[in-house]
């Protein structure tokens, strides 16, 4: 599939403003949350941390879209390690805090799906997971 069918397949489920704006604010904490919990995998693979390994695999997945989704990911993960490094200075354990938001912000999409009345685009297709992050800053990168 292409970015845009990807995109349009994703919209269906997410017609409702209300939902939209739910998935605007959950989908990046989402993200955020899930890249920092995949860089606190305390296990090394010699230099590379374990979930490096599985965000360098969303970013190969990524590529597959064209060079632009690549590089909107990219900033996204930058802005990720310079929130997560400036909390990490504050909150400790990092970890802890990254659960409870990444619990909050799923029950923020079930009840935004409650609204729209229909199922999360992901229990199709997990690679769903993966496009909400593109299609949150669609309108901003992807006119």
């Amino acid at each position: 599939m292409t970015l845009q069918e990807w995109f349009a397949e994703y919209g269906e489920s997410h017609q409702n403003s209300k939902n939209k704006l739910i998935h605007k604010i959950c989908v990046p904490l989402i993200f955020f949350s899930v890249v920092g919990l995949l860089l606190q995998i305390p296990v090394q693979m010699g230099p590379i941390k374990l979930g490096e390994i599985f965000i360098a695999i969303a970013l190969g997945w990524y590529s597959t879209l064209g060079m632009k989704p690549v590089m909107v990911m990219l900033g996204q993960l930058v802005l990720c390690y310079v929130l997560l490094y400036l909390l990490g200075m504050v909150i400790q354990p990092l970890w802890v805090a990254l659960v409870i938001v990444f619990v909050l912000a799923w029950i923020g999409q079930f009840y935004g799906h409650r609204i729209e009345g229909k199922k999360p685009s992901f229990l199709k297709d997990l690679q769903f997971l993966l496009i909400g992050p593109l299609w949150v800053v669609k309108d901003l990168f992807f006119k």
